[in-house]
């Protein structure tokens, strides 16, 4: 079972709603006398025996507490140009499960137009961030340009004509990993990123393998996985 966030919390009483409850009392099948781990933001992991049970609230006691730190050392914000659908909500869940840090969409040359979810997106990460026990749901933000992104200085550019391996780029408190749409930076987005740019391996992967890859790669780095 996964673990959960409550919707409130009154000393040693733990309320959860919304659509967490109907996912327990439902698809979950939790009955009164269970114990679920419940997410305390400041540090903790609740162990709560359930009292109540239905599709509108779900209520328990908290019986045991335990320090809880799974966030990451290391900031790693994955810039992610815009994709379609599928690729980039499989991208949301599975980096945020990983433990990037935040999000900024990209609106690059070879884009997939698209209007913006920023509601769904937003669920993604909050179920993804549950599931893995997070303390923090990673926020979306964007789409920006590609022009905008620039600006961060701490961006990393990754592309299989880089001139230097992702796994020997410089390392500080955060970084920006920039992943490129299905058909890859155009020659304009290149040319902008200079000397950012970063190789990911010898192999051609999907916009969302290598979103996954080059998260694994920094946080291996840092000592987070």
């Amino acid at each position: 079972m996964p673990y959960f966030y409550a919707t409130r919390r009154d000393g040693n009483r733990v309320e959860i709603g919304g659509p967490d409850a109907r996912h327990l009392a439902g698809p979950l099948r939790a009955r009164v006398g269970e114990t679920i781990a419940v997410v305390d933001p400041a540090g903790f992991v609740l162990s709560v025996i359930l009292e109540t049970v239905s599709t509108r609230e779900v209520a328990g006691s908290v019986v045991a507490t335990r320090p809880h730190d799974p966030e990451p050392r290391l900031g790693v914000t994955m810039a992610l140009a815009m994709l379609p659908a599928a690729g980039l909500e499989h991208s949301l869940s599975r980096c945020t499960e990983l433990g990037a840090a935040g999000f900024r969409l990209v609106q690059a040359d070879r884009s997939i137009a698209r209007a913006g979810r920023p509601e769904r997106w937003a669920t993604i990460c909050r179920e993804a961030a549950m599931l893995a026990g997070r303390l923090v749901v990673p926020a979306v933000a964007g789409p920006v340009s590609f022009r905008e992104l620039l600006q961060d200085d701490a961006l990393l550019v990754l592309d299989a004509g880089g001139a230097e391996a992702l796994a020997t780029a410089g390392q500080g408190r955060a970084v920006t990993l920039a992943i490129g749409p299905e058909g890859g930076w155009s020659p304009a987005d290149k040319a902008l990123a200079g000397g950012r740019l970063r190789r990911l391996g010898t192999r051609n992967l999907r916009a969302d393998t290598a979103a996954l890859a080059a998260l694994a790669t920094m946080l291996a780095r840092s000592g987070d996985l």
